[in-house]
């Protein structure tokens, strides 16, 4: 199990189990994080499932693809460390990364 830490646009903390291979969208679903909408299911065509991943865990991350890049475009409130949540596979390295949820998908 990879530990994946959801902050809520309130600053509620809540800790998530994931399984290496699934996305942090999936595990967000699995996980009922209400702030991740993904009505795309993940197929990287909305940006319903923006989140913020902390600065200190950027570098563990593969870089976003263009596909990705282009949807962040239609994101409320992009900023530097934005990402598609359905874009990240989880893999061990990443056990506590923590992430924040935007206010709003829109």
């Amino acid at each position: 199990m990879v530990n994946i830490n959801f902050i809520s646009s309130k600053g509620v903390l809540q800790k998530a189990d994931a399984v290496a291979g699934e996305t942090l969208m999936e595990c967000a679903k699995k996980n009922q994080i209400h702030e991740i909408e993904a009505e795309c299911g993940g197929g990287c065509s909305c940006a319903t499932c923006h989140v913020y991943i902390h600065k200190e865990w950027l570098d563990k991350l593969e870089k976003p693809s263009e596909m990705e890049e282009d949807m962040l475009d239609f994101a409320f409130n992009v900023k530097e460390n934005s990402r598609l949540s359905c874009q990240i596979k989880i893999e061990d390295v990443l056990d506590g990364l923590t992430l924040e949820t935007p206010e709003t998908q829109f």
